[in-house]
């Protein structure tokens, strides 16, 4: 039997809706209340904006045959151990009979600034998965733990910001080729390829998303590896493979 994909593009359109949603009404209540400064502020970190994407790993969960899965979504069950640092806060850890089948981050980039978010982003991510790996090596889930399935999914604003050629300087040694005149957008993209080939994350995905897309969902994908749908595959295929173990 083949994996299903829990209608994952009519899911992830109706998730970017919510996005948007979610982040003009807080905008707007910000605004009502005097603090215009903080309305852009306030629509990124509003707490409910990505809960269309939990709404769609909570499908694939169910459609892949995980019936006894835990699905923790509420903040006080979010923690693991660290190897560097007592605790990280995940967006969802997903259980079964004691065991972390899957962890989860999911982050959102809007602007008008990008260039310090992407990098604190980027080290944000890199630190997470190295930490996480090395509590895992060091049996801080536990002796012979199957090896779970970490995820990171970006939302990043598609604006001309985020899909113009930034320049950088390096006056010591050159960058790297592939960043040099990368947009925004772009360099999320070589960041989830490189996550999932230094094997950092099991799947790294980035989509990016107009401000217009309160109202259709749309969406757009840089690259397959960095797709969405492959992210959904993985993490679907995992799922899987662990209701399999029954």
């Amino acid at each position: 039997m083949g994996l299903d994909l829990a209608n994952y593009e009519h899911e992830a359109r109706e998730a970017i809706k919510l996005f948007w949603g979610n982040r003009h009404a807080a905008v707007e209540k910000q605004k009502l209340a005097g603090k215009i400064d903080a309305g852009e502020r306030a629509g990124v970190t509003s707490g409910k904006n990505m809960d269309g994407f939990f709404a769609l790993i909570v499908a694939l969960i169910e459609k892949n045959g995980l019936w006894d899965a835990e699905v923790h979504l509420q903040r006080r069950v979010l923690t693991l151990p660290g190897y560097f640092r007592p605790t990280k806060l995940w967006d969802i850890l997903v259980m079964r009979r004691g065991q972390l089948v899957a962890a989860l981050e999911f982050k959102s980039q809007i602007g008008p600034s990008f260039g310090n978010n992407f990098n604190n982003r980027t080290e944000e991510a890199i630190g997470t998965a190295h930490d996480m790996w090395t509590a895992y090596r060091e049996n801080g889930f536990g002796k012979d733990h199957p090896r779970p399935f970490v995820g990171w999914l970006m939302l990043l604003e598609h604006c001309s910001e985020s899909t113009t050629a930034v320049k950088d300087r390096s006056p010591h040694f050159p960058i790297f080729p592939e960043f040099r005149a990368a947009s925004y957008a772009q360099r999320y993209n070589l960041l989830c390829q490189k996550l999932m080939q230094e094997n950092l994350y099991s799947a790294a995905a980035v989509i990016t998303s107009p401000r217009s897309a309160r109202d259709d969902g749309q969406f757009f994908e840089l690259a397959e590896t960095s797709s969405l749908k492959n992210f959904v595959v993985s993490f679907a295929g995992h799922i899987a493979a662990e209701a399999a173990r029954s």
